[in-house]
């Protein structure tokens, strides 16, 4: 959404700054980096966070869906990651955090085989990632939020679904973007220096049920 990610950068100031574009899509990965290394001098922290989440059942769903689902959820996270790759390792220093999903690590409660398969492998993706990449400085992990309260989630679920949902959680309500903010606040700190390859849950505990 162009208006309000410039009107969010505009808000923040200078320090924030906007490049609208399909991340999956060839050459704006590298233009993202382009500008943000001219802006800033450097690249440290990389959230892979642009996602398609459909609902499309499995006997409705189609080729193009399928392939759509994996180039935004899958393939643009390893593009993004290309392209910041030689900033990071020239500074020997680079936090890459992708946003997965509770999907990936099990099943989707609301998206499709081609978001849950998609979001899976964005974890295989992370691990292996975080395997070469470490001696560069940098760690590469993933967060797999649960049932969040976003426009997203409430355009894929009723209320009363969602109420049904909470209820079954061992903590009882959906979780927050700014909780899920604040994980990857952590994951991006100099405290979290000592954690690649992980999967961190936040998820109410949705899990173990």
């Amino acid at each position: 959404n162009r208006e309000r990610a410039e009107a969010l950068a505009k808000e923040i100031g200078e320090r924030a700054f906007a490049v609208p574009g399909d991340v999956a899509a060839d050459g704006v990965p590298d233009e993202i980096a382009r500008r943000t290394l001219e802006r800033f001098g450097g690249i440290d922290i990389l959230v892979n966070n642009a996602a398609l989440a459909l609902s499309t059942r499995f006997p409705d769903l189609t080729a193009d869906e399928w392939r759509r689902a994996f180039e935004v959820n899958l393939t643009a996270p390893f593009l993004m990651t290309k392209a910041v790759l030689p900033a990071m390792r020239a500074q020997h220093y680079g936090r890459i955090i992708n946003i997965s999903s509770s999907g990936g690590r099990m099943v989707s409660t609301l998206g499709g085989a081609h978001y849950t398969a998609s979001k899976a492998g964005l974890l295989g993706l992370t691990r292996a990632a975080a395997k070469e990449l470490g001696k560069f400085g940098i760690t590469v992990n993933a967060i797999c939020p649960g049932m969040i309260d976003t426009e997203l989630t409430r355009e894929h679920a009723s209320d009363e679904l969602l109420e049904r949902l909470a209820a079954s959680y061992p903590v009882p309500r959906l979780g927050t973007a700014l909780e899920v903010a604040d994980l990857i606040c952590f994951a991006a700190s100099e405290a979290a220096g000592y954690i690649t390859g992980a999967s961190l849950d936040i998820n109410g505990g949705d899990l173990m049920m």
